[in-house]
């Protein structure tokens, strides 16, 4: 069950997930970006409102129309690549965002620093 929160508390939490967050809605324009000092992909107000195509350089367009595509047509329902950026490996992950009924709402991009990930051997559990 779902409470209700303030716009502030949703996005505190979406600022603190581990992941950077954007959403492009069903006319794919920027509605929403998760802030953080240590963005991987800077982000300014002025992304909002504009078209995602517009937020990415030209020779990369054509990859993302067909993110979308896909993504709006049902033939994907997530999108995922990885890239060496810095000296670090970054993944990212698009997500379709449907409503109860199946219907298209948006696009849901997350980015995370997987690097440290990478490194991860054995085990660690919690401890009392």
């Amino acid at each position: 069950m779902l409470e209700k929160f303030s716009t502030e508390t949703l996005e505190a939490i979406f600022d603190t997930l581990p992941v950077e967050v954007s959403f492009v809605d069903d006319t794919d324009t920027v509605r929403y970006y998760s802030k953080g000092d240590k963005r991987i992909f800077r982000r300014t107000p002025a992304v909002i409102g504009r078209k995602v195509q517009d937020c990415h350089p030209k020779e990369s367009v054509h990859k993302v129309n067909q993110v979308v595509s896909d993504l709006k047509s049902g033939k994907r329902d997530v999108s995922e690549f990885w890239i060496d950026l810095k000296g670090r490996k970054i993944y990212i992950r698009y997500f379709a965002v449907r409503d109860k009924t199946g219907k298209y709402l948006g696009t849901l991009e997350c980015t995370q620093d997987i690097t440290e990930f990478q490194k991860i051997t054995g085990e660690k559990r919690l401890s009392g």
